[in-house]
């Protein structure tokens, strides 16, 4: 049963997106790990402001750049991911034609239906990696994750991975696939191997992304390849790292810091 959340609470919005993944855990889409991994990520948004800083829009334009100049863009699902934001992956996807693949640490067969399911009522026609088509195998990655779809992961030269796990993010830049990160953790391994992170909350992201894919169509291919190729995601996560650290300093020397805490 959803725990109904007052409008006028100080963290509503944080409250309902809790919510909503404890619903789906109820489902069997997300995984009890998915819980925790939101909440390690919830305590970077709080250090962010819980907004969309200057680094994440840069990373956001250069992220749409990247999708609409891929000659075969995929995008990876997990739990958390379909969710959390199912319409909008179905809406982008369709928006820089890639493909969507369902991608678990925590496979199974139950989990893949539940995904799938959720992702066809926002709208999804066509989802690989369930059903048995995760038959190829990623080099020199141990977990389940290794496990992906001939027709999509596999061949893609562009993989975009929110709420993702750091090793198969290395394994993909290892064998020459471009990555897209969503990740509020600047210093996570996922933010440092990947091509472009967006290091933001998920929610605020995806729409974001979405608008301005709808933006950069107008642009031409050569416009497009520019913005990606001006992009230094390592000098990005720095300035993420730089706001985090400045955020700090401002609250200590307020002696705000009571204004971090969440709701227990």
């Amino acid at each position: 049963m959803r725990t109904e959340v007052p409008e006028d609470h100080p963290r509503a919005e944080s409250l309902r997106i809790r919510e909503k993944l404890v619903e789906e855990f109820m489902t069997g889409v997300v995984a009890s790990a998915g819980l925790i991994a939101h909440g390690r990520g919830e305590a970077f948004d709080y250090l962010l402001g819980e907004k969309t800083v200057q680094p994440a829009s840069t990373a956001i334009r250069a992220a749409g750049a990247l999708l609409l100049t891929g000659k075969s863009p995929v995008i990876s699902v997990n739990g958390n991911v379909a969710a959390l934001v199912a319409k909008e992956i179905v809406i982008l996807a369709e928006s820089v034609n890639a493909k969507i693949e369902v991608n678990l640490f925590y496979r199974t067969g139950e989990r893949e239906r539940a995904i799938e399911n959720l992702l066809r009522r926002a709208g999804a026609k066509a989802i690989l990696g369930v059903n048995k088509e995760a038959s190829a195998v990623i080099p020199e990655l141990g977990s389940e994750r290794r496990h992906v779809d001939r027709r999509g992961i596999l061949t893609a030269d562009v993989v975009m991975v929110p709420l993702e796990d750091g090793d198969r993010t290395e394994a993909l830049a290892k064998i020459g696939k471009r990555i897209i990160a969503i990740d509020l953790n600047p210093l996570s391994r996922t933010s440092q191997y990947a091509s472009i992170t967006i290091v933001d909350n998920i929610v605020r992201a995806m729409p974001l992304l979405v608008e301005t894919v709808d933006k950069l169509q107008k642009k031409s291919r050569h416009e497009l390849k520019d913005i990606v190729e001006q992009f230094d995601n390592k000098k990005n996560l720095g300035k993420c790292i730089g706001l985090i650290e400045e955020r700090l300093r401002e609250l200590a020397a307020e002696g705000r810091f009571v204004e971090l805490g969440g709701v227990e």
